[in-house]
């Protein structure tokens, strides 16, 4: 489809031969608007460092707390055991027995997890993309 509409005529040949005026114009906006966005990330950044902060420390405050009601249910199990005749040993072995066990299964959850943080997928397909184009099909079916 093709404009065969005339100029408007108000428009002058020098309005009409100003391209290469407004690209000149573009590019030297163009340093206003990279610093424009270069501020604003240097403000979020800023705002996301602080709340990155507050995050980690009341994270922190979190976990604390959690350990402290933890070791309280523990004391109020071993007090409920005691007054129930079962001998300190025991109840310190319990005690023991579920925190390992709760520790080692956390651990087990942790060594699971670590390949992950290698990013296998993006690493795969950021280093031999197309492997499986190259690869011939009788190799793709049984590979």
């Amino acid at each position: 489809m093709v404009d065969d509409a005339p100029p408007p005529p108000d428009a002058t040949p020098d309005d009409l031969m100003s391209l290469p005026k407004a690209v000149g114009a573009l590019f030297a906006d163009l340093p206003g608007l990279l610093t424009d966005r270069v501020h604003l990330l240097s403000l979020e950044l800023r705002r996301a460092s602080n709340a990155l902060g507050q995050m980690v420390a009341l994270g922190l405050l979190a976990a604390i707390l959690f350990a402290t009601a933890w070791i309280t249910i523990w004391v109020g199990l071993a007090a409920a055991f005691l007054a129930v005749g079962l001998a300190w040993p025991w109840i310190v072995l319990l005690v023991l027995v579920v925190n390992l066990s709760a520790a080692i299964w956390a651990l087990l959850r942790v060594k699971a997890l670590a390949p992950l943080l290698a990013l296998p997928a993006t690493l795969r397909r950021l280093t031999d993309s197309d492997a499986l184009d190259r690869q011939p099909e009788s190799e793709r079916d049984h590979g």
